[in-house]
This record gives C-alpha cells, structure tokens and sequence, in this order.
C-alpha cells in the first residue's frame, strides 16, 4: 500500500514547477535605458577623441577603452535594473541573453586582432557595427522587442560604413554606439523603466 502524498509537499513542488517554467520562458528585462543613454553619450566622446588620432594603434586604444567603459556603464546598470526589480541577473532568460550575445563580440575582438594586425582598418567600424548588432539581435530574442530592433539599425548602419573611409566609419560609429544607443536607451527607460 503506498504511503499518502502530504498535499502540502505536493503544492510546494507545483509551486516550484510553475515558478520554473515561467522563468525559462519569460524575457530578460533588465536592458538598462540609463545605462543605455550614458553608453551613447562616452561613445560620441570616443569618436570626436578617435578623430584627433594619427595612426591605427591609437584609434583603437580610444575605441578600446570606449569599449572598457561602455562594458561597465552597462554591467552597472543591468546589476542596477535587476537589484531594484528584485530580480535575479541569473535567472535563465539572463543566462540565454548573454550567450547568446557573447558569439558575436568574440568573433568581433579576434577580427578586430586580425585586420590591426594586417594595418586594415577601414572595415573595422561596419564589422563592429554589424557583428554587435547581431549579438543584440540573438540576445534581444530573450528580451523586450525593442532590443533586437535596436540590433537590427546596428547592422543595417555597419552595412554602410563597410563601403566608406575609416574617417566617415568613426562618424558612424558615433552615430551607433552613440546616437542609436542614446536613443533606444530613452525609449527603454521611458517604456520598460530605468
């Protein structure tokens, strides 16, 4: 005779199993629109810097340090969204989020290594453009709709600035890791908070 199911076990494992389940398919929301707003104004400065520079080394050391710093503007703010949501930077639509995201940026620094190497930077900005807006894309699935829109304006700009100088590439930049950062950032915090 098989022992009773204490009714009270068996809600909390339900309890479990629902919590689970909508989190495995629920969105990552924590896409800072501050963060986003503040992304955009370093990398305007960054592209006026990049501009004064001479050589290619020193153009990259300002778009890498841009880099740098937009990377913890943005870590910044996610830990900001998710410790005032009460939410966890963990969760599995996280998770989903920043694999998916990272293929992308990795395939950016180990060719961003290759063209300095061959002293070709003229298709360095479209490549970062492109394969950023990529990353956005794949990760925006697991977010809020906004984002793999904002990918998408990424790629179609890198698309451009594939067939200009470095020069007008750099203004380009500015005007995506700038003016498209600053602006989906301001619809982000307006209609998703902070």
């Amino acid at each position: 005779m098989a022992h009773p199911v204490d009714m009270g076990d068996h809600a909390i494992a339900q309890i479990r199993y629902i919590r689970q389940t909508m989190e495995r398919t629920g969105s990552f929301t924590a896409v800072p629109g501050w963060g986003g707003v503040a992304i955009g104004v370093t990398a305007i400065g960054a592209a006026a810097l990049a501009a004064r520079q001479g050589d290619l080394r020193s153009w990259m050391l300002v778009w890498l340090t841009e880099m740098a710093l937009a990377m913890a503007i943005g870590c910044l703010g996610i830990w900001r969204k998710t410790h005032h949501g009460d939410k966890s930077l963990f969760s599995a639509p996280g998770r989903r989020f920043f694999l998916s995201f990272s293929p992308p940026v990795v395939a950016g620094a180990i060719l961003s290594w290759i063209l300095y190497r061959h002293q070709d930077g003229a298709v360095m900005p479209g490549m970062w453009m492109l394969l950023y807006g990529a990353g956005v894309v794949t990760a925006g699935a697991f977010s809020v709709r906004v984002v793999p829109m904002m990918g998408l304006c990424f790629m179609a700009l890198g698309a451009v600035a594939l067939g200009v100088s470095m020069e007008t590439g750099n203004w380009l930049l500015a005007v995506g890791f700038g003016g498209l950062h600053i602006g989906f950032g301001l619809w982000i915090a307006r209609r998703y908070g902070g």
